[in-house]
């Protein structure tokens, strides 16, 4: 037995949309015949009369009308289909699960996935704030779709992509004597009090690595594994540090006091996916949108000092 087929029932639609056999065959790009067949072809499968002819008009039948809202539930779920199709193209639609460390996610990352998300109205996030170790370990067990944790990444087998690395910068408590130079080099902290990151983490052996090459003796008094912290310490006027750029922004306004440093020391972090699957289409536009924002930070952040 010959079954109804989806042109049969597009034609049937365009004409109940249109009223009219001429203007559905242009609703549906065909010629005017194609119509008047499959809507012959329909009426003989389901051998009931869908249309009258009234003049030069057609008129639904009672029978047409009943079936017209089951058609119409079909297609609006088929539309909502397509639209949902058209959003996960245009990546705009879904979940993602973002983990990074704190100095990205104390201020910096929050408000760049805020603007992310406006232009993504059906786009929900999870966003953690945790220390690189621990960013990697989500990662690494599929608790997050992407994370952003500081080099190197302890485990290597983790897909990931380099960001662009940003210059670590002196942070002073206003007022400070060294506030009013421009550029800060490792002699200019000779004897002074000290805020460091905790020994064993990576930012504490670079920035070590250069006051010891110099043989500058600094007053180690706190260890912290926060700059958020570093920069509290510092914004209270307890003594002065070398810290990231993102947490040294946020507290530009409250009592820091921010300026270059010499030699450069790095700030590099990578962006980390799942190894189980490929990166989301969104994780990665996330990624590229964020590459493009750092270019633009660091020049903002040059010019202002």
């Amino acid at each position: 037995m010959a079954r109804i087929n989806s042109r049969q029932v597009e034609a049937f639609r365009a004409t109940m949309l249109t009223g009219s056999v001429t203007e559905a065959a242009a609703l549906m790009t065909v010629t005017q015949p194609a119509v008047s067949r499959l809507l012959r072809d329909l009426q003989a499968l389901l051998k009931m009369e869908l249309f009258e002819r009234r003049g030069t008009g057609l008129v639904p039948t009672a029978a047409a009308m009943a079936l017209y809202t089951e058609v119409e539930r079909s297609f609006v779920g088929l539309e909502r289909i397509t639209a949902a199709a058209e959003e996960i193209r245009g990546r705009r639609t879904g979940s993602l699960r973002i983990a990074a460390l704190p100095a990205l996610s104390n201020g910096y990352l929050p408000r760049l996935a805020g603007h992310f998300l406006k232009e993504r109205p059906n786009l929900n996030l999870a966003f953690f704030g945790v220390i690189s170790p621990i960013v990697v370990d989500w990662v690494l067990n599929n608790q997050c779709d992407i994370g952003f944790a500081e080099v190197p990444i302890a485990h290597s087998g983790l897909p990931s992509q380099r960001l662009p690395a940003l210059a670590r910068v002196a942070v002073l408590p206003t007022g400070h004597r060294l506030a009013k130079k421009a550029v800060l080099e490792p002699r200019d902290f000779e004897g002074e009090t000290f805020i460091s990151l905790s020994a064993g983490s990576s930012s504490r052996h670079l920035v070590d690595q250069v006051f010891h090459r110099h043989d500058v003796r600094r007053v180690l008094r706190v260890e912290t594994t926060l700059s958020e912290i570093m920069c509290g310490m510092v914004s209270s006027g307890l003594g002065v540090a070398i810290c990231d750029p993102f947490t040294a922004q946020e507290f530009s306004t409250r009592g820091v006091v921010v300026r270059r440093f010499l030699p450069r020391i790095d700030f590099e972090f990578s962006a980390v996916f799942p190894a189980q699957r490929s990166p989301s289409p969104v994780a990665l536009d996330l990624v590229e949108t964020m590459r493009k924002a750092l270019v633009e930070f660091e020049d903002d952040a040059t010019l202002s000092r």
